[in-house]
């Protein structure tokens, strides 16, 4: 684990380099994640460097004191430009709020990476009202919903609603709120046309919370957008389906290479 210091905090990160010569891919978690869900993106380190990041109150790295919305978004961003700076990362891959990490990036700071990959995310990330309280009042009862079928795993092994399971725990019910409070709050749909860089818009095909709609807006608003359906999976296809997510993925990189 390597660690960015910025803006008076610690942002955590780590390095997948077997010595290729393709992209540098940041990989950006979602709402109580952690950099632990990219896990089966490791493979991808023969062909590209892979960097995963800890967003701040997430996993390794320092908390930072921000109000849900903008103001937490913001900080976040500040979290991947620091780590892509680091990292001389060209690629930006978000899932779900990671993915509006990546937008919030490129619509309002003087950034232009090569390429976009936005995952199980949307130009418009609304929450289902219970589950924002819920998220207050009731955590169970919020871990209970997000894992009921169809909605961060279509089939899953047990194995991986484990590894959910622990992440979001670990994350705590403090943080995972901000993240879901902030997601509801993101709308961009004003000016995602304005964003021209080459992006693969990626969502699981039974995904409940950011459905397929999500991404076919993105692929037929934004100038250069294609999309990428991943079969027998739901929000994250990226721990259900790897196969089939690396080889998107892969697939899209080289063609924008």
């Amino acid at each position: 684990m390597k660690h960015v210091t910025h803006h008076g905090r610690e942002t955590a990160y780590r390095v997948f380099d077997r010595g290729a010569d393709g992209a540098t891919v940041l990989l950006i978690h979602g709402s109580g994640g952690t950099s632990g869900i990219w896990k089966s993106q490791h493979r991808l380190a023969d062909e590209h460097q892979i960097v995963t990041i800890d967003l701040s109150g997430h996993g390794e790295s320092e908390d930072v004191s921000s109000a849900p919305g903008y103001e937490t978004l913001s900080a976040y961003v500040d979290d991947v430009l620091a780590v892509a700076d680091a990292t001389d990362a060209d690629t930006l891959v978000g899932h779900s709020m990671g993915g509006a990490v990546a937008l919030q990036a490129v619509l309002d700071r003087d950034i232009a990476p090569d390429r976009l990959g936005l995952v199980g995310t949307g130009a418009r990330l609304a929450v289902l009202d219970d589950l924002l309280r819920w998220l207050e009042s009731d955590f169970d009862r919020a871990i209970e919903f997000l894992h009921d079928p169809d909605r961060l795993f279509h089939d899953p092994d047990p194995r991986l609603v484990e590894l959910s399971l622990a992440a979001i725990n670990d994350v705590g019910q403090s943080v995972t709120s901000r993240d879901f409070q902030t997601c509801h709050s993101f709308d961009v749909r004003d000016s995602i046309d304005e964003i021209a860089v080459p992006t693969l818009s990626i969502v699981g095909e039974h995904d409940k919370l950011t459905p397929r709609r999500y991404h076919e807006y993105l692929a037929d608003e934004m100038p250069d957008c294609q999309l990428a359906i991943v079969e027998d999976a739901a929000h994250l296809a990226m721990l259900e389906q790897p196969t089939a997510f690396n080889a998107a993925l892969s697939s899209f990189i080289s063609e924008t290479a």
